[in-house]
């Protein structure tokens, strides 16, 4: 599903469609798998249910898992899909999933999880490459 890419991210597509969550979603079970499979620290204790971090267009994105989207789909808020390029929705889209060190280091940079936050992480465009 993903390959990698740089020494931040790994590269994938996915089907980019329109959600009336609050929150990117793709498939819980591909969710772990990814969480699993790429954000594994060799300790035995990988946390499946923290959000994988893309980057659809320029901006960041906590996806999260839901049992409802279909295998290979990435479903997002249509507030934050219009900010994308993408016009014709669902669209198999080039999605960027940020490594381990990257994604905590964005989830920390946007305040994800503290005491300050209402534990949502939003767009932030151009939050570094």
């Amino acid at each position: 599903m993903f390959e990698a890419f740089s020494s931040s991210y790994y590269f994938g597509r996915l089907y980019v469609t329109p959600s009336e969550g609050d929150e990117p979603v793709m498939q819980r079970e591909q969710h772990e798998r990814v969480a699993e499979q790429l954000y594994h620290d060799g300790s035995g204790l990988t946390r499946t249910d923290s959000p994988l971090v893309m980057k659809l267009d320029t901006a960041h994105l906590a996806v999260h898992g839901e049992d409802w989207v279909p295998a290979d789909t990435l479903a997002v808020p249509e507030s934050l899909l219009e900010r994308t390029d993408i016009r014709n929705p669902p669209e198999l889209t080039e999605v960027f999933l940020a490594k381990a060190d990257r994604a905590s280091q964005l989830l920390r940079f946007t305040g994800y999880g503290g005491a300050d936050t209402d534990d949502g992480f939003d767009v932030e465009p151009n939050a570094g490459t």
